[in-house]
């Protein structure tokens, strides 16, 4: 009597975790379940690479630091003494015109007779 009652209870709870088991599974597998599911993947690879990003940006920066460092440019150059950019202190020039905000400070514009303006000869 106690032999069969052991296996009923032991039959018995098999078989409401196995339907447990199963009813999860199919929930799993539900359009919605796989939607959300891909939604949460996809989050989690955007944080993944956003970090990646900022530890390569951090790198980046170290490295210049480091390269700054080595080569010795280590002060943020001045504008006007770089041989890049001129100053036109009065401004009046027919192709620049003149700065109408502040005239105390010159314009700053490149050394150059080339146009840059990629739509100027089409």
């Amino acid at each position: 009597m106690f032999r069969r009652t052991f296996w009923f209870t032991a039959g018995a709870a098999a078989g409401v975790w196995a339907t447990t088991k199963v009813n999860r599974k199919i929930k799993q597998l539900t359009p919605e379940s796989l939607a959300a599911q891909a939604a949460n993947k996809a989050i989690e690879a955007g944080h993944r690479m956003k970090d990646f990003a900022l530890d390569v940006r951090d790198g980046m920066v170290q490295r210049e630091a480091e390269l700054g460092e080595a080569l010795g440019l280590n002060a943020d150059p001045d504008p006007a003494s770089s041989g890049h950019l001129t100053a036109l202190e009065s401004g009046d020039g027919p192709r620049y015109g003149k700065n109408p905000k502040d005239s105390k400070n010159p314009t700053y514009v490149e050394r150059s007779t080339y146009s840059y303006n990629r739509n100027e000869d089409h």
